[in-house]
């Protein structure tokens, strides 16, 4: 038998191998998928990596973040600005845990992000040993995919699969736990090969040409045409698909927050924000169009309110790469499943040249009534304290829409994201399915390490810059350039605002009392200042944008200002109220 075995070892081609560890292993797959950017907080089951880190700083770039939950939202906004899957590191146990708020905001919102975790040794696990967690059944539904590694052979070949599945079809968030012996373990490492194909895995459903040309027919025989778009056109890489179609058939075209910047602001045919606070036209004029196409949607109960009376007198044509999405929330006439960056093109060569003129003028005459209604005193106030509106319009006039703006969650959020101008797409980072408070300070940290060109700014709330606030020990030691604008109204504002309009101001336990947080910024070395009247604004902005490195501005604002306009929840779009 010994012989035997013998004989095939020595048949065998000469090994052409290295002799690696699982942990350098995993490193080179990192440099070989362009990985640039790395952010984690190194622990026990997690050192061997953090070992094998020290000899690639040249290669691997890594930002030591506060809290893991900071890192994760960091791997976002790093993956939102930049296009690129977003990485991060953290220990197990509780370093594990701290990821799955940062995974389910990564899942709900479609974002490509690799989480690498450490573990207990193998022979560990299920002995409820130090810091042992089953974290491949806590992040299962809240991951594109995960698996857990106890063997280094294993890691290039998952690494590559999970790279693959973050990135293709409907992007999202991997976790990969490995084993402390699996990071120590040596074996013969081979090369890393990217990953192009999974078998049995389709991200992107094969396109049904009768279904382009079913809806083209549409498109062509409609007389009033309403055009939704979400950040499907973004994640597809499909803006000059998408403004293709929207010119050539010259149909009124509105957006999800998470869509926004696709095309600019004053685009024509932009006429604005759907959903609980979007703007009047779009949501009164859904419940009026005769053929509703959605691009890159998935008619979320924020945007449709009401399903049971929402746009049943329109034919609907949703474009989606993700074939679950389709029938789920609002049934379809006609749908064209496939990549938008395919799908829109041939739907473009079929859809006849037109200029609905007077359908477009409906939507400029709902803007005319909101704009008296309600903007032009939220951006022009004549009230003696400031409105979050008008910091947002000064804003506008100095970065002229270039800006990379980072929100947090609440009524700063629903502001900024009504009225920030933006030129250029991967402009709007926020939080949109989950509406995670404490996302934008780390998330706008990732979004500059991810477009280290642009201008980053992070508009927060007086209540979600306190729970992730330890992030500016980040800036510090990184020394990355964020400019931080905290709008201070000294509630929980969003929560305070139904308090009022459906409890009766019973304003129940949003009374937040915030630190100074101009010291707190100084603590950390960063410059900051804060301003409570409006003679001010402009030069503090200024001041601001132009000092080199981060800075933190608060803005003492209106404490009892509401956004409006609100489709009440449980309400219909088309009762959308102005005040």
């Amino acid at each position: 038998m010994e012989t035997a075995q013998q004989e095939v070892l020595t048949a065998k081609e000469p090994d052409t191998g290295i002799e690696l560890t699982g942990s350098v292993a995993l490193l080179e797959g990192l440099v070989v998928e362009g990985v640039d950017t790395i952010f984690g907080y190194p622990g026990g089951a997690i050192m061997p990596i953090y070992d094998a880190l020290y000899d690639y700083s040249d290669k691997l770039k890594h930002i030591l973040v506060r809290h893991e939950q900071g890192g994760i939202h960091a791997g976002q906004g790093y993956a939102r600005s930049s296009g690129k899957v977003g990485v991060v590191f953290a220990t197990s146990g509780p370093g594990a845990t701290n990821l799955v708020t940062g995974l389910a905001d990564a899942q709900l919102d479609s974002t490509p992000v690799v989480c690498i975790t450490g573990q207990v040794f193998a022979h560990l696990l299920g002995t409820d040993a130090f810091q042992e967690i089953d974290v491949i059944n806590i992040t299962s539904p809240v991951t594109k995919w995960n698996y857990q590694i106890t063997d280094a052979t294993e890691i290039p070949e998952v690494l590559a699969k999970a790279f693959h599945i973050a990135r293709s079809g409907r992007p999202g968030p991997v976790l990969i736990d490995i084993t402390k012996n699996a990071q120590l373990q040596k074996f013969n490492f081979k090369g890393y090969t990217p990953c192009r194909h999974i078998r049995s895995y389709r991200p992107k459903p094969i396109v049904r040409k009768e279904y382009v040309e079913q809806a083209a027919e549409l498109i062509n025989s409609a007389k009033m045409p309403f055009v939704l778009w979400g950040q499907g056109v973004i994640l597809g890489n499909a803006e000059q698909e998408f403004k293709a179609f929207i010119e050539k058939s010259g149909i009124p075209s509105a957006w999800t927050i998470l869509g926004a910047g696709v095309i600019p602001n004053d685009h024509p045919l932009n006429v604005g924000m759907l959903g609980m606070h979007g703007n009047y036209g779009p949501n009164v004029l859904t419940n009026e169009c005769d053929v509703l196409i959605a691009i890159g949607m998935r008619f979320d109960d924020r945007v449709t309110g009401r399903l049971d009376k929402y746009a049943k007198q329109a034919k609907v044509i949703h474009l989606d790469i993700d074939p679950a999405e389709i029938d789920k929330n609002v049934q379809t006439t006609v749908p064209v499943w496939g990549d938008c960056k395919e799908t829109l093109p041939l739907l473009t060569s079929l859809v006849e040249t037109k200029q609905h003129a007077e359908w477009l003028e409906r939507f400029k005459e709902f803007e005319k009534k909101e704009i008296d209604a309600l903007i032009r005193e939220e951006l022009f106030p004549t009230c003696e304290e400031m409105t979050m509106g008008e910091v947002i319009q000064s804003l506008n006039e100095l970065t002229n829409g270039d800006a990379v703006i980072v929100t947090d969650v609440g009524q700063h959020q629903m502001v900024a994201c009504r009225y920030a101008k933006l030129n250029h797409t991967r402009s709007n980072i926020t939080s949109g399915g989950l509406g995670t408070m404490g996302f934008a300070l780390p998330a706008a940290i990732g979004a500059k390490f991810g477009a280290l060109d642009r201008q980053v700014v992070a508009i927060i709330g007086d209540g979600g810059v306190q729970m992730n606030i330890q992030e500016l020990g980040t800036i510090m030691q990184s020394g990355v350039d964020v400019k931080i604008i905290i709008l201070n109204n000294q509630f929980l504002g969003m929560v305070r605002q139904w308090q009022e309009l459906f409890n009766e101001r019973r304003y129940s336990f949003v009374d937040i009392t915030s630190p100074d947080f101009v010291k707190v910024a100084e603590g950390y070395g960063i410059h900051g200042k804060s301003i409570a009247k409006r003679e001010y604004l402009k030069d503090a902005l200024k001041m601001m944008l132009e000092h080199e490195g981060s800075y933190l501005l608060e803005v003492m604002v209106k404490k009892e200002n509401n956004v409006f306009p609100m489709v009440p929840q449980g309400c219909s779009v088309s009762e959308i109220r102005l005040a």
